[in-house]
């Protein structure tokens, strides 16, 4: 099936030199540098992992459907590996009916505690539910206020628990976007008693599963991206953001974020939209995480991250090879420097995943077998496989784990 869409672009404004990244806060909160040199954030700062984290280091993970997941760890040891569970609770096409009884949970995760990956799951089953229509904010308040859509709802979150019961670690990402919605609306009894539920039917079925927050930055109704404001202003956004989810009332084991839903070239070429991240960008969305992680007190997984790249010549700008600069960013020359910065900041894993069809995949989504076109704008590199993205994600994470990682603090 295909990803779930997400609507929450980021775009690109006018250019500026990449800042020193100090972030003081009241709490002695310090963070500096993407140097090879920046020294750690300060001993006792950072939020504790949850004692299921399946390892003290930074992990990376991609998006990978049912029966893949041996293949992919021959090529690289990730971490995590995850799957949209989607469809709508009242539509006949939901997660539970992929498989008899909603044996699809415990057959992807069987499968991925062979390989010795992490199982993620994304629950994105609101919105799809019927009725349909209408703005996504809209609808997916509706629902969660709907009383009868809502019994079938928590009968299938139920029935997830009882499938990923295991001794060993699975994660739930929580309806992605629908926080965001939730505190745009000032709906902070329906989004508390919701995580509340959430909570106790995991308790009770399956302590194994950790539980994810959706940090969606925009939801404070303000897009830094789009603004790009000074940092102070980045700061306050962000302590809006973990104030919210602070007032849920219930600790998630973890938060997921993402950066931009789609690839930039797909944007450019389709949405004629500028979503290409500068290095200011990435500044700033280090600082806005760091200062949520540190005063919501929970660990951050940078997820969906789109996987196109401007170096392979398989990513020629057409359908399912769309260039982007995000992978080169965390994983490429630099990746020491740069997830430096992400790990004293408090992230703690990078999942990377095509948020809607026609972006760059690291497989050969539609077996086009598009390898080495013309290059366009300088991605002269001859692809490594038939990979969509001419298997360069897949090659720099295996780099990554040969270069022995990155361990992670505790806290």
């Amino acid at each position: 099936m295909g990803q779930a869409l997400l609507h929450s672009p980021v775009m690109r404004g006018p250019r500026r030199p990449f800042p020193l990244l100090t972030l003081l806060v009241s709490a002695g909160l310090a963070l500096s540098g993407v140097g090879a040199a920046a020294p750690a954030a300060s001993a006792g700062v950072l939020p504790t992992l949850p004692s299921r984290w399946p390892a003290a280091r930074f992990e990376i993970g991609m998006a990978d459907p049912p029966g893949d997941a041996a293949a992919l760890q021959r090529l690289a040891p990730l971490g995590f590996r995850y799957q949209y569970l989607a469809g709508g609770v009242n539509t006949g096409a939901g997660w539970t009916t992929w498989n008899p009884d909603g044996t699809f949970v415990s057959r992807y995760d069987a499968e991925s505690f062979a390989a010795g990956v992490t199982p993620v799951f994304s629950y994105y089953m609101l919105l799809q539910s019927s009725p349909a229509g209408g703005a996504e904010a809209t609808t997916d308040l509706a629902h969660l206020r709907d009383p009868v859509l809502m019994r079938l709802y928590w009968a299938q979150v139920r029935l997830f628990f009882e499938r990923a019961r295991a001794p060993r670690t699975v994660v739930l990402q929580i309806e992605p976007d629908l926080w965001g919605y939730l505190e745009q609306s000032d709906a902070v009894a329906l989004a508390r008693s919701f995580a509340a539920t959430f909570v106790r039917l995991r308790d009770a079925l399956a302590p194994n599963v950790l539980l994810a927050y959706h940090m969606s930055q925009w939801g404070t109704e303000h897009d830094v991206f789009v603004e790009h404001p000074p940092d102070a202003v980045v700061r306050a956004d962000a302590a809006r953001s973990a104030a919210f989810y602070r007032a849920l009332a219930v600790h998630f084991d973890v938060a997921f974020t993402d950066l931009s839903d789609r690839d930039a070239g797909y944007y450019q070429a389709v949405e004629h939209k500028d979503t290409w991240f500068t290095s200011a960008d990435f500044a700033i969305s280090a600082l806005y995480d760091a200062i949520f992680i540190h005063l919501a007190g929970v660990r951050l997984v940078l997820w969906q991250i789109p996987l196109g790249n401007t170096v392979m010549r398989a990513e020629n700008d057409t359908w399912d090879h769309y260039q982007d600069n995000r992978v080169q960013w965390f994983l490429g020359s630099q990746w020491r420097a740069h997830l430096r910065v992400l790990v004293q900041a408090g992230v703690v894993a990078l999942l990377f995943g095509r948020g809607a069809d026609g972006n760059t995949c690291a497989c050969d989504a539609d077996h086009d077998r598009v390898t080495n076109p013309a290059p366009i704008d300088g991605n002269v590199e001859r692809s490594l496989s038939a990979d969509d993205d001419g298997g360069y994600f897949v090659a720099r994470a295996a780099h990554f784990y040969r270069a022995g990682g990155m361990a992670i603090p505790a806290g």
